[in-house]
């Protein structure tokens, strides 16, 4: 198969690395003047989690062919489009007049509706999904990231398209499990609403991740931040057991720090994930757009309005 991956990013990376090789014809688009700034070759520091939860660090210099154009006429079977979410509108506008006859696997968050968003691309044509991937680039330009073994593939209530089966079969040779759910909108509303939890109380902390993770007092603010947001969630008819994530703030935040402490000790893909993410801005825009959201739909959330100081930056 020949994929295009939109952007040069964590996961856009990582997944290319998987399908090239497993000998799949893999490039990046990047924005005009990236090639340059950018350099052919990408330094990975990288666990390889797909055939063993603690992983196999790979430390290589990749080689890889970027392109900044490219129409209509292309040959790409597939194009690949894993962005933050506040980029996704303009990504969508771009791409309007060049998808061809690509499949297209959206590849990231949402928390407007994802259907709104994809209203000028041929509905036909996308494949909607979700990595088991993270980490980040260092100042030195160094990816230290993490890849699992699965992803899941979303529809809206119907079954998988002979595109997305394909896009299966792709993530298959590459040694990577895909999971199916039909109510992708609750499972990716629910997701970003554990983003949201998660990352305001890093925020506060000033600590990393990786520290604030293993305390109980910071699941305690984590669930209860979750347990505030579920009538917002509600309110946009949302199925709550619909999200996987959601299950999560069950749990006694007692039992979440220990298993985090223990992810520390003895699963180092997992401690890279949470050690190398570096996008400060994606941070802090899960909880700005929650309290947005929240404040069009007229539902009070207190927690997060005591806490504005850290949010709106």
């Amino acid at each position: 198969m020949k994929i295009l991956m939109f952007g040069r990013g964590v996961i856009s990376t990582q997944y290319a690395w998987a399908f090239e090789k497993a000998g799949h014809t893999v490039e990046f688009y990047v924005r005009p003047g990236r090639k340059v700034e950018y350099g052919s070759t990408i330094s990975l520091n990288v666990y390889d989690a797909r055939k063993s939860i603690r992983g196999k660090l790979i430390q290589e210099v990749w080689s890889i062919k970027m392109i900044e154009d490219f129409n209509v006429n292309h040959d790409y079977d597939l194009i690949v489009v894993s962005v933050q979410h506040y980029h996704f509108t303009k990504v969508a506008e771009f791409l309007t007049d060049k998808i061809g006859n690509a499949t297209v696997l959206i590849f990231n968050n949402f928390w407007e509706e994802p259907l709104e968003q994809v209203v000028n691309l041929p509905v036909e044509q996308l494949v909607w999904g979700f990595q088991q991937a993270g980490g980040g680039f260092d100042n030195k330009g160094i990816l230290n990231g993490t890849i699992m073994a699965g992803i899941t593939i979303g529809t809206f209530g119907t079954e998988p398209t002979v595109r997305a089966i394909a896009v299966m079969g792709l993530f298959k040779s590459a040694g990577i499990k895909s999971n199916v759910t039909k109510d992708f909108r609750s499972w990716l509303l629910g997701h970003f609403v554990i983003n949201a939890s998660l990352h305001i109380e890093t925020m506060k902390s000033g600590s990393s991740m990786l520290e604030s993770f293993q305390t109980t007092k910071h699941w305690k603010n984590v669930l209860a931040n979750g347990k505030e947001l579920i009538p917002l969630l509600k309110a946009r008819n949302v199925d709550i057991k619909a999200s996987p994530d959601l299950k999560m703030i069950s749990l006694p935040p007692w039992l979440m720090s220990f298993g985090m402490k223990l992810v520390v000790r003895f699963l180092p893909p997992l401690k890279q994930i949470l050690t190398g993410h570096s996008n400060q801005e994606e941070t802090n825009s899960y909880s700005r757009e929650v309290m947005a959201m929240a404040g069009k739909m007229k539902i009070n959330l207190p927690r997060y309005e005591a806490n504005k100081e850290f949010i709106i930056k």
